[in-house]
């Protein structure tokens, strides 16, 4: 009974938002996302979701398999001076815009500079100079050795390097909206219902790679005509939808609708990657009481993490604690220096005494639109009430949410104290990539702008370190991230993906992608 109302409401749902009737001639893949799309340059915006949009549009020189190992994407060879210090890069035949442009140095110049300076501050230290010896040739000379040099470019996550058309990069502090790149899916402006449907076409012009698809790297196989997403706040709506075939994917599948989709065998669900996702408790460190580490370190003692999952996440069969900035697990799995973090109320007074907070209220911005989210930060906001914070919950739905977390003004003046979000392993468990500990005093860092020098110094000495080196620096840059505590780690949970039988070709991946994937 619960299954056939549910299929009715979808049905009204769906009918209401102006779905049409599947072309017999064209094959679509119909996907819930987790929320709607709101920048499609993946460069500037940090949200998993635009890295999601934005890796159907463009590439990016080298792209991580589904071992997180980096592999050429629109390069087609590559070589390293002996001195490790100049590399140069050769670009594969038939890459072009979806406007028919080539692709040259000319457009991968400019856009890797932009994406050092608003994204990668590492990479803009290391680099001594970056030119182009002809049309597809890349000359990238740094001013010392960098081990990490493929594994930065290639990076799937959030503010991925993406490869743009030189003329849509004047204004590079703004984002670029033209949403042209080189990528196997072309974004379609004419079909966009902001809130409610976004839609992208197979790049019938793109040339993929000849070696098989292995995560985000290999051959970009488009098997789908089209592409759409449609918005459906309510799980339980996309939950009867997936279950009449009204959906063909649902990207992250509510946790208590997780067992009555099993049951239907018509549905599959599988892990969308191996590594576990995090989930991050975020203080704005501009501010007090912020500011001042001890009161960042309150934290670690006021949360609960088996409060937290069991909050956001239900069965504790795909969710676990975990002390570890970097993902228990992952290659970089260490809890060093964090042990200790467990709820303790009368440690977290103490240190928020110690900070010099006084009781003022806090503003913790959030969203029930997702709603592991919006489950997690009640019960945060619970247990930091009961350790001595003032706490001012206010409720948005996630793009105004996600819109105020980039607000630098104080939090009386539009800007917030705290938020919480989760985001996937592959994102989170590598000190490459992982935006959360990028404490460079830059305040174009992540969200929280924390600023602590001595953090970046182990940082980049972690990403400058030989292999062999490699678990003493990030020994020592765990205990320095736990004594800094530019977050707090709630723990980390198994993100699902669930799709109909007769979807196929859905394959382990960072990010969640649609090429490979075919409709029987």
């Amino acid at each position: 009974m619960r299954t056939r109302l549910m299929g009715l409401v979808a049905a009204g749902f769906l009918a209401a938002m102006g779905v049409p009737q599947e072309a017999a001639a064209q094959k679509v893949l119909r996907v819930a996302p987790i929320t709607d799309v709101q920048l499609l340059d993946p460069v500037f915006g940090s949200a998993w979701v635009n890295t999601v949009a934005g890796q159907m549009i463009y590439e990016t020189l080298f792209a991580w398999d589904s071992k997180m190992v980096p592999q050429p994407q629109m390069v087609e060879r590559w070589s390293t001076s002996d001195d490790g210090l100049t590399w140069t890069f050769v670009l594969r035949d038939g890459l072009r815009f979806h406007d028919g442009q080539a692709v040259t140095t000319a457009d991968v110049v400019p856009s890797m500079q932009r994406w050092m300076q608003l994204a990668n501050s590492t990479m803009r230290e290391v680099t001594e100079s970056l030119t182009a010896a002809d049309d597809k040739t890349l000359v990238w000379r740094l001013k010392r050795p960098f081990p990490l040099m493929l594994d930065a470019i290639g990076a799937a996550p959030s503010r991925m390097p993406a490869i743009m058309r030189a003329k849509d990069l004047a204004e590079a502090d703004k984002p670029v909206t033209t949403a042209i790149g080189s990528g196997p899916f072309r974004w379609v402006a004419s079909a966009r219902l902001s809130g409610s449907k976004a839609v992208w076409e197979k790049n019938t012009d793109y040339r993929p790679r000849s070696e098989p698809g292995d995560g985000l790297a290999g051959g970009r196989v488009v098997k789908v005509d089209r592409v759409e997403w449609q918005v459906i706040p309510d799980p339980a709506t996309v939950a009867a939808a997936l279950q009449r075939g009204e959906v063909d994917l649902w990207e992250r599948p509510s946790i208590d609708l997780v067992q009555l989709l099993a049951r239907n065998p018509a549905i599959r669900m599988e892990k969308l990657t191996p590594i576990a996702t995090q989930s991050m408790l975020r203080p704005n460190s501009l501010y007090p009481p912020f500011n001042d580490v001890r009161a960042r370190q309150a934290l670690n003692y006021a949360i609960d993490q088996a409060d937290q999952m069991a909050a956001g996440y239900g069965d504790e069969s795909i969710w676990r604690r975990c002390n570890s900035f970097f993902i228990c697990g992952g290659p970089y799995g260490t809890e060093v220096g964090a042990e200790g973090f467990k709820q303790d109320f009368a440690r977290a007074k103490e240190l928020l005494a110690a900070s010099g907070y006084k009781g003022e209220k806090l503003v913790f911005i959030s969203t029930k639109d997702i709603p592991w989210i919006g489950n997690q930060a009640e019960v945060s906001a619970d247990a930091l009430k009961r350790a001595g914070f003032n706490i001012e919950m206010v409720w948005s739905d996630w793009a105004t949410t996600a819109q105020r977390m980039q607000n630098q003004n104080p939090p009386d003046k539009g800007g917030w104290n705290i938020w919480m979000v989760t985001s996937t392993g592959p994102v989170m468990g590598h000190p490459l990539n992982n935006p959360g500990i990028n404490m460079d005093c830059s305040k174009r860092n992540f969200s929280g702008w924390p600023c602590d020098e001595g953090v970046e110094v182990l940082r980049r000495a972690f990403l400058e370190a030989r292999e062999a080196e490699r678990p003493a620096a990030l020994e020592r840059l765990h205990r320095a991230l736990a004594e800094a505590s530019p977050y707090r780690v709630m723990g980390q949970a198994e993100q699902l993906v669930a799709f109909r039988k007769e979807v196929t070709g859905f394959r382990s991946s960072p990010i969640i992608v649609f090429w490979g994937i075919d409709k029987e």
